[in-house]
């Protein structure tokens, strides 16, 4: 089975820092050849791989911006231009690619990472009947779009060890935007009167600068930046709990699985995915105001951590995202 794998060219795949879907295509890409696949994956030629390594532009355009239109277009047409060499396409670009799709014999799988605007969906209802759509969580499938599966992302477990004792700090991970609630979590660990580390790239730079830089004080609020994978497994074991006040239906949340995969359980709002990734009272919590989390912070020492990398393991390893595409890719490949 030879597989095209097109992974986004914003960040590098795997991602220095932030680079959510340059992430779990990474991890799929590795899983693939682990599994004797032949993969090429097309990225920045930056990337690291054991695949074949196709690549139009040397360095991502978050690191080296240019035309996104330009960079886009060449990266995409780099690969339908040789689907002929592949029996199977696997696209984490999004929808700009779709097009692409009546022209080429090649079948073609569509992750849906989400949906940046309903804009977009035209362009999916498109398409809907001659290419294949998965979702990352069964709350993100859109009403008029035909899935062919739900396939949970993945971690590469080897790099998130289990943390039995943390320290008493929480931790709000993840890109620094209204809608992910950092100004939320601020409140809720000063309402619990717990120390609260925050990491992640700074998305709004008005709101960081209103909400959220005016309460760092390096003590009680804490800012680390936009953290790496050589830190994240520490900064996300050793935390008493995983904050995570999100504001909009999130189809996924990499911060929850990988804090669970460390031991650490998640305190989230209850909306988007979150039901899907967090067993409530057993690995964390699902509450609905600031006050619900303020006293889920209490509960959280009860919570057995073990339980929470047990579940993290069961359902958001490398292993079990690679055998469920693989499985998927054979269903498409029948027909």
């Amino acid at each position: 089975m030879k597989i095209a794998v097109l992974s986004p060219i914003i960040w590098r795949t795997p991602p220095r820092q932030y680079g959510p879907w340059e992430q779990v295509t990474s991890v799929l890409t590795e899983g693939l050849v682990q599994q004797g696949l032949d993969v090429t994956l097309f990225a920045s030629g930056d990337s690291i791989t054991k695949a074949e390594l196709s690549a139009i532009r040397e360095r991502p355009l978050g690191d080296d911006p240019g035309d996104f239109k330009v960079w886009e277009c060449l990266h995409i047409s780099s690969l339908m231009e040789r689907a002929g060499d592949f029996d199977l396409i696997h696209n984490h670009f999004d929808f700009l690619p779709l097009t692409w799709s009546r022209v080429i014999s090649t079948p073609m799988v569509t992750t849906i990472h989400g949906f940046s605007s309903p804009d977009i969906i035209p362009v999916y209802k498109k398409y809907d009947e001659t290419t294949h759509y998965v979702s990352i969580s069964n709350s993100d499938r859109h009403p008029s779009l035909t899935y062919i599966d739900t396939v949970y992302n993945g971690l590469d477990d080897t790099l998130f060890s289990f943390t039995p004792s943390p320290d008493e700090y929480l931790l709000s991970f993840g890109r620094i935007h209204p809608e992910k609630g950092t100004h939320l979590a601020i409140e809720i660990a000063a309402a619990a009167g717990r120390r609260l580390v925050i990491c992640g790239l700074i998305q709004d730079e008005g709101y960081f600068r209103e909400k959220v830089a005016p309460f760092i004080d390096d003590d009680k609020v804490v800012y680390k930046g936009n953290v790496g994978p050589e830190d994240r497994n520490n900064i996300l074991g050793r935390a008493t709990a995983l904050l995570h006040p999100v504001l909009f239906n999130e189809p996924f949340g990499l911060s929850i699985a990988e804090a669970m995969m460390c031991g650490t359980p998640v305190i989230a709002f209850n909306r988007g995915s979150m039901p899907e990734l967090i067993v409530e009272g057993k690995t964390g919590f699902l509450v609905n105001t600031t006050e619900e989390a303020v006293t889920a912070v209490g509960k959280a020492i009860n919570i057995d951590r073990n339980d929470c990398r047990e579940h993290s393991l069961a359902r958001f390893s490398q292993g079990k995202m690679v055998s469920h595409y693989i499985e998927v890719y054979k269903r498409i490949l029948a027909h």
